[in-house]
C-alpha cells in the first residue's frame, strides 16, 4: 500500500521510534545488569535509567531540526512538546510514583491488621532528573548518529 510506503519513509518518524526503542533496549539491559534480573514489564512500562520518554521527544526534536531546519515552527513546535514530556516526567508522574509508596506502606500496614485487601499501587512511575538528562542526551545524539545514517 502506498500509505506504508510514505510512512515507511519517514525519515523523523523512523529516527524517533528508533532513538525511543534503543532508549528501552537500554533501560532492560542496564535492569538485568543492576538487579540480576530479567523482568519483561522493563520493555513497555514507565520510569527506570534513561527516560524513553526524553530519549524519544528529544529525538523528534532535533531530528526535525536537523531535517527541516533549526528555525522552523516544526522545530519551535517540537522541542516544546520535548520540553513539556521531560517535565511531566520528572515532575508530575515521579511524585504519583512516590505518593503511590506510600499508599503502598499504608495499606501494607491496613493488611496486616486484618482490615482490608487490595492489590499494591504501581510506584515506578516517573522519572529522576538524571534519568531524564541522560534520556534528553540520549535521543540528541542517537538522532544525529542515525540522521547521519539514514
Amino acid at each position: 500500500m502506498d500509505i506504508f510506503r510514505h510512512i515507511l519513509s519517514n525519515k523523523i518518524l523512523i529516527i524517533t521510534l528508533s532513538v525511543w526503542a534503543l532508549a528501552q533496549i537500554l533501560k532492560v539491559i542496564l535492569g538485568v545488569v543492576i538487579e540480576r534480573r530479567f523482568n519483561f514489564r522493563w520493555f513497555i512500562g514507565t520510569g527506570g535509567m534513561p527516560s524513553s520518554h526524553a530519549a524519544g521527544a528529544t529525538a523528534l526534536a532535533t531530528t526535525c531540526g536537523l531535517y527541516l531546519g533549526f528555525d522552523t515552527p516544526i522545530f519551535a513546535l517540537a522541542t516544546v512538546f520535548a520540553l513539556v514530556t521531560m517535565f511531566d516526567a520528572q515532575g508530575v508522574r515521579r511524585a504519583t510514583g512516590q505518593q503511590a509508596t506510600i499508599l503502598n506502606r499504608i495499606m501494607e500496614d491496613i493488611y496486616w491488621k486484618g482490615k482490608i485487601e487490595t492489590d499494591e499501587l504501581k510506584e515506578l512511575i516517573g522519572h529522576t532528573p538524571v534519568q531524564v538528562f541522560i534520556g534528553s542526551l540520549l535521543g540528541m545524539i542517537m538522532s544525529a548518529v542515525f540522521y547521519k545514517i539514514w
